[in-house]
């Protein structure tokens, strides 16, 4: 099984080391330093990221991933590098469910906060594997969407969500364009959006995810 998930994450990583901790993410006012500490709390810090999901336990959560991100660069870029052991990094299956869509973003989210960047060519089988995970991220976020929402990845297929019935949306681009889109990065994803005005305005500026 090619392992996607473990070489976004190695790629990922690389481009950390060379962009630098200060550098500029599409993560709101995260530099790369807490992005890297956001990761490596995720992974390895199981008793305080449960605030990455619920809020009211959000405070621990910041705290420690300021704690993370005070220690040095090229450790915690060792640490991403190297999951634990007992991580789903370390099942390829688990891997790819997991972890594939975070490190994709993430790697997306590094390279797409510098001016001028490119799409990269992906490879099919990647692109695959992103496709799956737009589907299953689509029906997370847009279940229950008023609007019905067509997702489209040219060659891949399409799915359909949202509330069925109304004037529908189309929403399309390659399955990596479309994840990005899915996770809240519209403006940074290279996905179209076609059908009434006033519904892909809406879909547009929907808050879809961190």
């Amino acid at each position: 099984m090619t392992r996607y998930a473990f070489a976004e994450r190695l790629a990922l990583a690389d481009l950390m080391a060379e962009a630098g901790p200060d550098a500029p993410t599409l993560c709101g006012d995260w530099t790369v330093r807490d992005l890297l500490a956001h990761l490596v709390l995720r992974e390895r810090r199981l008793d305080a990221a449960a605030g990455i999901l619920i809020k009211r336990l959000a405070g621990r959560t910041e705290r420690v991933q300021r704690e993370i991100a005070a220690e040095d660069f090229g450790a915690l870029l060792d640490k991403l590098r190297t999951p634990p052991r007992w991580s789903p990094a370390g099942l390829a299956p688990l891997d790819e469910l997991v972890n594939l869509s975070e490190m994709f973003v993430h790697h997306e989210d590094v390279r797409r906060a510098v001016p001028g960047w490119l799409p990269r060519k992906l490879d099919p089988g990647l692109s695959a594997a992103l496709w799956t995970q737009a589907r299953r991220r689509a029906a997370l976020v847009l279940r229950r969407y008023p609007v019905q929402v067509r997702v489209i990845a040219p060659g891949h297929g399409t799915m359909v969500t949202g509330r069925p019935g109304t004037q529908p949306v189309n929403l399309t681009g390659e399955p990596g364009e479309l994840l990005m889109f899915l996770f809240g990065r519209q403006g940074h994803a290279r996905a179209s959006v076609d059908g009434p005005a006033a519904h892909t305005a809406r879909l547009r500026a929907a808050r879809l995810g961190a």
